[in-house]
């Protein structure tokens, strides 16, 4: 029994040694201040925690939560684009100067299928000729009351759904959820969202290489 991944056996073993690096460091040093949203088995349970922790906080009912997104590309750009560096290497370089948000959480790890990120514009653009993946800067998880607030306009952001590999396709599991679908979320565009639905757009946990 593994995580579902679509990688050839050597990626896969430095994949699961960096998983096994990821919650080692979580042990001996504490929650990191960026999550690798890509190293967890159960991926769920670690947001239905974030929502838990924040409901605690502010002793209000989880049920009445939802997360919002940020896009952060003021933060961590070397982080995300250095991706063959090892988790140890990112946390040494990269993650424990970093500092976490006060509610919520930092992640990173995803990546863009059939579009990429405009850094400048903090902006879904299109993809380059023959870029099939493009890296996605680092999310905040921002857990919010369910309200009107909460709502983003349908015409300023993509609902861009999240899978665990290219496969997009999984089964219910026991526990009610799907085996590789993880959550939408919103992107900010200058586009129609009919425009990336119709280009299949979404954003994986990992990639198959």
């Amino acid at each position: 029994v593994a995580y579902p991944s679509l990688k050839p056996l050597h990626s896969w073993l430095k994949d699961l040694l960096d998983r096994l690096s990821f919650f080692n460091a979580w042990i001996e040093h504490g929650p990191p201040s960026v999550y690798w949203l890509s190293g967890f088995f159960f991926t769920q349970s670690f947001l239905t925690a974030i929502l838990q922790n924040y409901a605690r906080k502010y002793k209000i009912a989880i049920d009445e939560l939802v997360f919002t997104y940020e896009v952060r590309t003021d933060l961590g750009r070397d982080l995300v684009l250095n991706y063959n560096d090892t988790y140890v290497q990112k946390l040494q370089k990269y993650i424990s100067t970093m500092k976490a948000p006060e509610d919520g959480c930092y992640v990173f790890g995803l990546y863009l299928d059939g579009a990429a990120y405009d850094w400048q514009e903090n902006l879904l653009c299109t993809s380059k000729p023959k870029q099939l993946f493009a890296p996605v800067p680092i999310i905040w998880l921002k857990p919010v009351r369910i309200s009107k607030d909460a709502e983003t306009s349908s015409t300023n952001f993509y609902h861009c759904p999240v899978y665990k590999t290219s496969q997009r396709a999984g089964a219910l599991s026991t526990t009610g959820h799907s085996t590789n679908y993880l959550m939408t979320v919103t992107l900010p565009t200058d586009k129609t969202e009919q425009f990336w639905i119709l280009r299949g757009v979404a954003m994986l946990t990992q990639l198959d290489s």
